[in-house]
């Protein structure tokens, strides 16, 4: 069950590769234990302090700040989220750069609408990777052709995504979905140099990034580069997928299409909830939440460490690091597919890693090795179309 794939040589026509579509889950009414990945425990949810949140706007906001208002988002909201990704997530952050959508969806929809008027026809996603479909069927709509690229121990193999002839990638390089693993450093600085070299963009999915357990979370990777860029984040792992909040951390010389898009998709997110957040986060109160969250999860990762090596010591578990999610590399001869439908047959949710493979394999390919080409002299502050540098943080 091991991450792998194979890249299309640059030049020639990738053949559409449709992947396959991911297994039912299971209703989970039916099941005992679920081990269903990317969704937080929302029993945890911290209702009393997104009530008192609620209360707060209600009773302190101005009466012409509930009219529609800037597309971009409340000033208030990106104002939070800007100090909050330069402080926590050693990001590039400026509010008039940040954009409020309704969650990693519908940013990713917008940014794949502007980048193709822009004149991307082709984005790199990471294989194995987004296995909803919906996902890639948000590149389908933007006219925008998908092409897998393989991952490895390191993490997105950065002379594939050069051959590939892609323009854009959409990377999670703090926490791999789903192998879990973390971009190398080396891999960062040559994710980088790709997007310069090439003219390229960043798509920078910050998936549980708020949830390290054996050290501080690596910084993103548009604090690298923040006009090659963009960077998306939710709350939906750190609160709940219900609040339907996210944002879009642009570079600069796109900023300005990717509101006018939001504008055109529904003239914002709704403001009293983006007000409740900000209330939330400049209050102290969501990063109180995250400290107390993470030695829970910690400790159900423990729990399934020890679980695993008293009843299965020959599955061995990765991606534990980080987030809600591991992989379980199952031993020589064990089927994935027959693991997964027996454990469903005892009411235990499992998910094959085959349903996240662009190929659809329950085995990996072994993957080619790729040569890049020396980097070019570029600004890796200046984004699509020569946008303005990096502003300097006071």
């Amino acid at each position: 069950m091991h991450a792998g794939g194979v890249g299309d040589p640059r030049g020639a026509r990738p053949r559409r590769r449709r992947r396959a579509a991911p297994a039912a889950r299971p209703d989970a009414s039916r099941l005992r234990v679920d081990f269903a990945a990317g969704v937080p425990d929302l029993a945890s949810f911290p209702r009393g302090d997104w009530s008192w949140a609620q209360r707060e706007v209600a009773r302190t906001v101005r009466s012409e700040a509930l009219g529609y208002g800037d597309p971009r988002g409340a000033e208030a909201l990106r104002d939070v989220l800007a100090g909050h990704l330069r402080r926590v997530r050693a990001a590039v952050a400026e509010a008039e750069d940040i954009v409020v959508c309704g969650g990693f969806a519908q940013g990713l929809g917008i940014v794949l609408h502007v980048l193709a008027r822009r004149g991307v026809r082709r984005v790199a996603f990471e294989d194995p990777g987004y296995g909803d479909g919906a996902t890639m069927a948000a590149a389908e709509r933007a006219g925008i052709e998908a092409v897998p690229v393989p991952v490895d121990g390191l993490g997105l193999d950065v002379g594939a995504l050069d051959a590939s002839g892609a323009r854009a990638v959409v990377v999670t390089p703090a926490h791999q979905w789903p192998t879990g693993v973390v971009l190398a450093p080396e891999r960062r600085r040559a994710l980088v140099d790709w997007a310069c070299e090439r003219d390229g963009v960043v798509v920078e999915d910050d998936y549980d990034a708020e949830f390290r357990y054996d050290r501080e979370p690596v910084g993103s990777v548009q604090g690298l580069a923040p006009g090659r860029v963009i960077a998306l984040g939710t709350v939906s792992k750190s609160l709940a997928p219900a609040v339907r909040l996210g944002w879009i951390l642009c570079p600069p010389a796109l900023t300005r299409a990717v509101a006018e898009e939001k504008r055109l998709a529904d003239r914002g997110s709704p403001v009293l909830d983006q007000l409740a957040l900000a209330a939330l986060v400049e209050s102290g109160r969501f990063g109180r939440h995250l400290r107390r969250m993470r030695p829970v999860y910690a400790a159900r990762r423990a729990a399934l460490v020890a679980a695993l090596a008293e009843h299965a010591p020959a599955v061995r578990l990765t991606g534990l690091a980080a987030g809600f999610h591991a992989v379980a590399h199952l031993p020589d001869g064990a089927d994935e597919r027959r693991v997964v439908a027996e454990a469903r047959r005892r009411s235990v949710g499992l998910y094959g890693m085959s349903t996240y493979r662009a190929s659809g394999a329950a085995d990996p390919a072994p993957a080619r090795p790729r040569l890049r080409r020396p980097l070019r002299d570029r600004d890796p502050g200046r984004g699509p179309g020569g946008g303005r540098p990096p502003r300097t943080l006071s």
